[in-house]
């Protein structure tokens, strides 16, 4: 039976022989050819899953950036991996005037990209629970006997010193940043409260502190690092990845002659206190001032800053307006209106020999009251009786001289300077009793709207005390609502609505304001601002060490589509090699088959192959 021989391309010990009846014809074709396109049809795989590879990386990547934010409100709980040791942290003491609170953050190391900031977030214990431990009093109690302060705040470092691995001590930055109480106090007892604490807190624990990371902030600065604080949470300093996100156009401060950069719209912050309100948001254009009073007003105002660990770079330079009034938060506001109640109505009572609140019998019907409540107000050794009207209309009329406003233009309580709010693209934040009002009482916390606060509003007070008693009592109001809230929550829901529509001048339609006490499951400190601003040149301890990384902001991307083509030109190479290897044992072969059959043809002529040789 015939057969077919297979070795015209294989080395002659690799030669074998089949029976045609099992093989198809295709063997018979021309094994050079084959070859050939066998390697053509090897290559254009290779690109081919190549090309599938990247796409679905980067298909990958956008998708997975989308949900990063929400990805890390879940990391956010989990226990910090102390023994991780890729991981580092920073302390924030936050010195109030009621006590003094201790943050520890962490956050892995930085990616190497300068376009990116630190990935901070609240160190939590083996329990999942925010490292953070409160003590009382207050530090400014210690003015008049500052070398007990570092006695006093060694609790809180012991604490921090607990949970921070020990090798990472000496490289944890500790700052101790002191508020509204010690800013009331003379220059010299707040030097030498700070005094003690830069000479005490280095001689006990070994944390990062200089002579910088102990101080008394300013309202303004504050208020900043409360911005920063929300911003970074709803991932507002991150890059641009849907189309269908809020963008903003800024003329970065320094640069205006160039043109505007766009980038994602931030939120701004309003925050009403006991005693104060805040208000902080970014101003993305140039502004203009009606005077040079104004202007010189503006300045300290206005704070512009970058959040980035390059000077150079300009996509995290922010211009963020913060103003601070006093005597505007809720209680404060109360009791501002219950002073002007008494005076002028005791005046009134002597000029017109009346008897106006002087009695049970005669109170003086207060419009800001839940209907039909008494109440009481005692000053200087006299007591004004009051009964509620629940007038919610004459009440927001009654409180809206004291907003102080002006007739200049661009100003707000107080005739405070304001810059212009481009209200259609905008978004705002209310905290604490823009919270508490909308929420704790009118349950409608959340997304704002004033038509349906009004009315709210507006049937709570003329609601009669004793059904607002027995709905409080039926456990019908937030857990946390009180009888004082029920008692001012008229007064407090009036106060709300003239200082956010008047004071600042948000129109009635204004739909992009969130009422909070919390932001992604969490209450948002400004001490976690406070960490992120000070610690935005760490990076470059990173980038430094990846110099040629940082030189190139998509190395990775490049360097994964660089390798792949690499490896595809190194593979053809091999296989060309393998190729002309083979192609030159096929010459071999022949030669030796064709030696082999010239012998077996002399032989047959009976000629010795040696003569034949000499012939030839």
């Amino acid at each position: 039976m015939g057969r077919i021989s297979v070795s015209c391309l294989f080395p002659a010990s690799w030669h074998f022989s089949i029976s045609p009846l099992g093989c198809p014809r295709i063997l018979n074709t021309n094994l050079r050819q084959i070859v050939v396109v066998g390697i053509l049809a090897a290559a254009v795989s290779l690109l081919y899953f190549s090309v599938i590879i990247i796409r679905h990386k980067y298909g990958r990547l956008s998708r997975d950036k989308k949900f990063h934010r929400y990805l890390a409100r879940v990391t956010d709980i989990e226990a910090t991996d102390t023994n991780n040791p890729h991981i580092n942290y920073g302390i924030v003491v936050d010195c109030g005037s009621s006590g003094s609170r201790i943050f520890v953050y962490c956050w892995p190391r930085h990616n190497g990209n300068p376009h990116d900031l630190l990935d901070i977030r609240q160190m939590r214990d083996k329990n999942r629970k925010p490292v953070v431990m409160k003590i009382k009093p207050g530090i400014s109690e210690f003015a008049t006997s500052p070398e007990k302060v570092s006695d006093y705040i060694s609790p809180l470092l012991s604490f921090a010193a607990e949970h921070v691995p020990r090798a990472k001590h000496k490289e944890t930055p500790l700052y101790i940043l002191c508020t509204a109480g010690m800013r009331i106090l003379p220059e010299s007892q707040q030097k030498a409260i700070l005094e003690d604490l830069l000479t005490d807190v280095p001689a006990h624990f070994d944390f990062l502190f200089s002579d910088s990371h102990a101080e008394v902030i300013s309202g303004k600065q504050e208020g900043v690092y409360a911005w920063i604080g929300i911003n970074f949470v709803l991932g507002r300093f991150e890059h641009i990845e849907d189309d269908d996100e809020a963008v903003v156009e800024v003329n970065v401060p320094g640069s205006e002659s160039q043109a505007a950069i766009v980038r994602k719209r931030t939120a701004g912050i309003l925050d009403m206190g006991g005693v104060s309100t805040q208000i902080a948001y970014e101003v993305p254009k140039s502004v203009s001032f009606a005077s040079s009073q104004q202007e010189e007003v503006a300045k300290n105002l206005l704070a512009e800053f970058n959040l980035g660990c390059d000077v150079h770079r300009t996509e995290h330079v922010y211009r963020v307006y913060v103003a601070t009034f006093l005597g505007f938060g809720g209680n404060a506001a109360r009791q501002r209106y219950e002073d002007s109640m008494f005076a002028n109505t005791m005046l009134k009572n002597r000029l017109l020999n009346q008897h106006t609140g002087l009695t049970s019998d005669s109170p003086y019907l207060d419009p800001c009251l839940p209907l039909d409540i008494r109440d009481e107000i005692q000053q200087n050794g006299q007591t004004m009786y009051l009964r509620g009207t629940g007038d919610f209309t004459l009440c927001r009329k009654t409180l809206q001289p004291f907003m102080n406003k002006t007739n200049e233009t661009q100003t707000s309580l107080n005739g405070v300077y304001q810059p212009p709010v481009h209200f259609q693209n905008s978004e705002f934040y209310g905290f604490s009793e823009f919270y508490y009002c909308t929420e704790d009482v009118l349950r409608m916390g959340g997304d704002y709207n004033a038509a349906k606060f009004m009315k709210a509003a507006k049937d709570y007070c003329a609601t009669k005390w004793s059904i607002l008693r027995e709905r409080f009592d039926q456990g019908l109001y937030a857990s946390h609502a009180d009888l004082h809230r029920l008692k001012y929550q008229c007064f407090k829901s009036a106060w709300m609505y003239e200082v956010f529509h008047r004071g600042f001048s948000f129109p009635v339609n204004y739909s992009n304001l969130k009422t909070a006490l919390q932001v992604y499951d969490k209450e948002v400190q400004w001490t976690l601002g406070a960490i992120l601003f000070r610690t935005r040149f760490l990076p470059l301890r990173d980038i430094q060490q990846e110099n040629f990384r940082a030189s190139h902001a998509h190395w990775r991307g490049f360097s994964f589509v660089y390798n792949h083509y690499l490896f595809s030109a190194c593979f053809l190479v091999v296989l060309l090699s393998i190729l002309l290897y083979l192609l030159r044992l096929r010459r071999i072969h022949r030669r030796m088959l064709w030696s082999s059959s010239a012998a077996s043809l002399w032989m047959e002529e009976g000629l010795a192959p040696q003569k034949m040789a000499g012939a030839l």
